[in-house]
């Protein structure tokens, strides 16, 4: 499977990079993971792959159902609980920085990315700026993955009083969130550095673009991109606004 990541300065000194929307990647995830307990456990006993495989499809499952039951919150009538539940949930998402959400994005399905920037950047530069991602990724998702998981049996605990258990749910959402990104850092610094290795290979994965350069030309004022540029850059490159929009907001 290719990704298409697209990098360019957004604000000052910061870069926004945002991996393109696929479509057909969303689809093939969810046809390819069990939707019931009775499924998932015909898949696992049925089939002979090593035990990490095994895990990694109980959790897609889990994730399966955490998105669901979020779709439902956020289908809720107006001003009922599940509807203030769906708003506080936003909030703290709305925490999540950018580079998580671009790690996450980068499956094990990913077999080869290929980046499109204006030509402006270095090349070079640009692919030590992802490797750099990956790198700090790798650190970072790692020790918060484990806080997470030693986070989760005193979570559980709150399971006994009369309301939802919202740390609970949290936590195992951030412990699912850095082990996904870490999976992706893993992944794109490998990606990364073999395209380096290989001079032909980083000449195709590299694609500069004049008309990524003439939008951020037109829309760059007082120091940053301004809301018709992303939105116009979102449009023609498949980005997903709300991401690209943290970037320029990190200080």
């Amino acid at each position: 499977m290719k990704a298409r990541l697209v990098v360019f300065p957004i604000k000052g000194k910061i870069w926004c990079f945002s991996r393109s929307i696929d479509q057909s990647a969303s689809a093939f995830n969810s046809a390819n993971t069990p939707s019931t307990v009775k499924e998932l456990w015909k898949k696992i006993s049925s089939n002979s792959k090593p035990l990490n495989a095994n895990a990694e499809l109980l959790v897609d499952f889990i994730s399966n159902k955490m998105n669901n039951a979020w779709v439902g919150l956020e289908k809720a009538p107006e001003g009922s609980f599940k509807n203030k539940l769906h708003g506080f949930g936003l909030q703290l998402l709305a925490r999540v920085k950018p580079s998580e959400i671009l790690l996450k994005s980068i499956s094990k399905e990913v077999t080869n990315v290929r980046i499109t920037y204006p030509p402006s950047l270095n090349a070079r530069l640009v692919r030590r700026r992802l490797r750099h991602i990956a790198m700090r990724g790798t650190v970072i998702h790692r020790k918060y993955f484990y806080g997470s998981v030693t986070l989760l049996p005193l979570t559980t605990a709150l399971a006994v009083l009369p309301l939802p258990n919202i740390p609970f749910f949290w936590v195992l959402f951030r412990t699912y969130s850095h082990w996904r990104a870490l999976q992706g850092s893993e992944k794109l610094l490998q990606l990364v550095s073999d395209y380096s290795r290989a001079q032909n290979a980083s000449s195709e994965m590299m694609e500069a673009s004049r008309e990524l350069e003439e939008l951020l030309r037109k829309g760059y004022e007082n120091g940053s991109v301004n809301e018709k540029a992303i939105s116009d850059i979102c449009i023609k490159f498949k980005l997903n606004k709300i991401d690209v929009v943290k970037w320029r907001d990190l200080m």
